[in-house]
């Protein structure tokens, strides 16, 4: 007979699940809703602009209008995310873009819509993005306790992933029953959601002292620089970017002209949806002792659908592959950010993100152009076998780098700091730093 005052036992706080704090949930929330809504908006974009304009030229306009300020002022999103609050910066840059987003709702649904009031929305939209993904890291590890980072990461990654998944089809009910103007106005009211969640929670943050922006961007790039692990990842995952690039521009060309039409390109797309969210859920079970690089040998599998596409192989063979590759995606993603959130000092973490995601993005457009370019000069398998070549190859060669094989974690899913080696210091060096 159990004793009535013995009391159940209780998770240390650091144990407890992440969405049990009120800080997390709410951010959690506004996450989810604004990721949603992001969703939907390529589909209902492309419709759009063609729709309005019926050039292809036009829509590439409206891209590169988000493009180009986005990567310009990521490093400088990157400062301003670690001197000021990341949750005051996260909440500004909502509201600007839940206005821009309106704005173009409203053109779209006045039925006269303008190009150029679109492009101006989608740079102010891109530029506001510049300093909203810094912010991503520091609210997470301000919100949640060491112990639960791999797991608040696993669920925000679940949360990417199925909105992926189901965005596209979400778009497309809303621009067959009531116009893709619906779409930015669901879009830009997550925002005015997710602003209002934020400004009802406090998060953690570390003092900056004030220097020259100078100062502050060479600091960041100081941690990225000395940490072997990480910016040899770095060119690993612009290598894999760049490759995706190829792929998206010459799979559709590819799929469509084979037997399935279409369909198989569809089919491409979601069973890829659903390896990417196979992904995030087992990232969020696994606890693989060495994060860095399984992860990054995850990552090497995007070279079979590259190979098998450059074939060209059967159908199924080729979506089979490609929802394996996406599912190393989706494993990357929450276990690299905890390792960076847990090895890169606080005071730094939106700086070193900001770097992260500008090599990322910035390999992107080099393979939107030169992919079709050899398409045209040697057809389309030169470019996909290349890609194939240079992300395996990439990804995988990330197992010769002592940082990467050296970088262990503990059960929790966090770095552990002893193997966090920085190039000529001793492994205990970081924490004797006075930054911290």
């Amino acid at each position: 007979m159990p004793n009535p005052q013995q009391r159940p036992r209780q998770r240390p706080p650091g144990q407890q699940h992440p969405l049990r704090d009120r800080a997390f949930r709410f951010l959690f929330v506004g996450r989810a809703l604004s990721l949603l809504g992001d969703a939907v908006i390529p589909t209902a974009l492309g419709l759009a602009v063609i729709a309005a304009t019926g050039s292809t030229g036009a829509l590439a306009l409206v891209l590169g209008c988000a493009m180009v300020p986005k990567l310009l002022l990521l490093p400088l999103g990157g400062v301003v995310g670690d001197r000021f609050d990341a949750r005051a910066v996260a909440l500004a840059t909502d509201l600007v873009r839940c206005a821009t987003q309106l704005f173009v709702g409203l053109q779209l649904l006045s039925g006269s819509p303008s190009l150029w009031g679109i492009a101006l929305a989608s740079a102010l939209g891109g530029a506001a993005a510049a300093f909203a993904m810094p912010t991503v890291s520091p609210l997470i590890t301000g919100t949640v306790a060491p112990a639960g980072l791999l797991r608040a990461n696993a669920l925000l990654g679940v949360v990417s992933s199925a909105v992926r998944l189901g965005g596209p089809l979400l778009a497309g009910v809303l621009v067959l029953t009531v116009g893709p103007g619906w779409a930015f106005v669901l879009d830009g009211v997550s925002f005015a959601v997710s602003a209002a969640l934020l400004a009802a929670i406090r998060v953690r943050r570390v003092p900056v002292p004030r220097r020259s922006l100078r100062a502050d961007l060479k600091e960041g790039w100081v941690e990225v620089r000395s940490r072997d692990w990480y910016w040899t990842s770095l060119i690993a995952h612009a290598a894999w970017n760049g490759a995706a690039a190829v792929l998206m521009t010459l799979g559709p060309a590819i799929a469509v002209t084979g037997p399935g039409g279409e369909r198989t390109w569809v089919a491409f797309l979601q069973v890829g949806a659903v390896g990417l969210l196979a992904g995030s859920l087992l990232a969020g079970r696994a606890r693989p002792k060495r994060p860095v690089l399984v992860a990054n040998l995850g990552l090497a599998t995007y070279a079979l659908p590259l190979l098998l596409l450059a074939v060209p192989a059967p159908a199924p063979l080729t979506i089979a592959a490609y929802g394996v590759a996406q599912a190393g995606l989706g494993f990357l993603s929450p276990v690299w950010n905890t390792a960076v959130q847990s090895a890169v000092p606080e005071h730094a973490l939106a700086r070193v993100t900001s770097y992260d995601w500008l090599l990322s993005l910035s390999a992107m457009p080099l393979g939107y152009v030169l992919g079709p370019l050899a398409a045209s000069a040697w057809g389309p398998g030169v470019p996909l076998v290349a890609a194939a070549l240079l992300v395996g190859a990439a990804c995988a060669g990330t197992a010769a780098v002592p940082g990467v094989r050296r970088f262990t974690a503990a059960p929790d899913g966090r770095a552990d700091r002893r193997t966090d080696r920085r190039t000529g210091e001793r492994a205990g060096a970081e924490e004797a730093a006075p930054a911290h």
